[in-house]
């Protein structure tokens, strides 16, 4: 029974909605919030400085040798994956409310995740070294384009109205994502290999800003009463609304793969890449682009389809690792 629930069940997740719990039921006065808030602001900053110093300059340069591959997984993060996230955000919002459903076009438009991505690719037996790549360069381009994509997106739907911070957003993202980012880069020939050597580091810094980030926009939500709004059926909702998200994204990067002529590992790599969306970078990205309160709206659909895509990878992988 433990090693079911290792497999189905991620125990960060387990703690993300403890700590979302905590954030519920726990008054959090104005004086207090403010603290969070800067805390989170530096623990964001931290977390791609650690990002930044982690990256060899060199796997970039290397993956992007496969064209095909890396032009794959960015057009289907940045590309097919906002205009069906478009398109079921605008579908679902009588369902759910525009909060949320704004919560579901945020969602459409992050980076794919890093680690989860090479993990499962591994499992699968496909091509590791583009998935590193295709995850790495999502990440590092998704510090621009996502919030460009967020400025113009909401601004064309109304999905959010109010709620991005315009130009201030963007610059947001800039001081406390890419700078901080840049400089880890710059560090990176000294202190990169002792930071690679050191994997609970990395994952303690990302986690924990995950941690601090969640309760802080979950505590300003509840205070500004946006909770009171949203029922159990909503978030049944929002679990169904995950998982045709998911289901499309897995068929088009597969299908679309074997479209573009990819060998099996290198539609592998697409497939477990291009079908994902980072929470370790959506959380502090939805904290510098919305005000606190709607952060913790927006963050909701996150955290549902980030646990909802580790459990069904996690089965397609290892489906995919007993092909012959």
């Amino acid at each position: 029974m433990r090693q079911v629930l290792k497999t189905w069940v991620d125990p960060f997740v387990v703690l993300l909605v403890a700590v979302m719990v905590l954030g519920l039921v726990v008054p959090v006065g104005a004086d207090v919030q403010r603290v969070v808030d800067a805390v989170a602001d530096v623990a964001v900053a931290v977390l791609f400085l650690v990002y930044g110093m982690r990256l060899p300059t060199t796997e970039v340069v290397a993956g992007l040798r496969n064209v095909r591959l890396q032009g794959s997984i960015l057009a289907s993060t940045y590309v097919v994956f906002p205009l069906v996230g478009l398109l079921v955000a605008w579908a679902v919002t009588p369902l759910i409310g525009e909060p949320l459903a704004a919560g579901v076009l945020f969602l459409a438009l992050l980076p794919s995740t890093v680690q989860s991505s090479v993990a499962f690719t591994s499992v699968a037996r496909g091509n590791i070294a583009g998935a590193i790549c295709g995850a790495t360069v999502s990440n590092v381009v998704g510090m621009v384009v996502t919030p460009l994509l967020v400025l113009w997106l909401f601004a064309g739907t109304g999905a959010a109205d109010g709620a991005v911070g315009g130009f201030d957003g963007l610059r947001g993202v800039l001081v406390h994502l890419l700078v901080p980012f840049v400089v880890g880069q710059l560090l990176q020939p000294f202190v990169g290999r002792w930071i690679r050597a050191r994997r609970w580091l990395t994952l303690g810094v990302d986690r924990g800003t995950i941690l601090v980030v969640v309760f802080g926009a979950v505590a300003a939500a509840t205070t500004a009463g946006v909770w009171a709004r949203t029922s159990g059926w909503t978030i049944l909702a929002l679990v169904g609304v995950s998982g045709v998200l998911l289901a499309v994204m897995l068929a088009v990067t597969w299908w679309g793969g074997a479209a573009l002529r990819l060998d099996v590992p290198d539609r592998i790599a697409l497939l477990m890449c291009g079908s994902k969306k980072s929470l370790a970078t959506g959380l502090p990205m939805a904290a510098v682009l919305f005000p606190v309160a709607v952060a913790g709206t927006v963050a909701v659909p996150v955290i549902i389809f980030h646990q909802l895509q580790l459990v069904v990878c996690a089965v397609l992988a290892r489906r995919l690792a007993l092909r012959d």
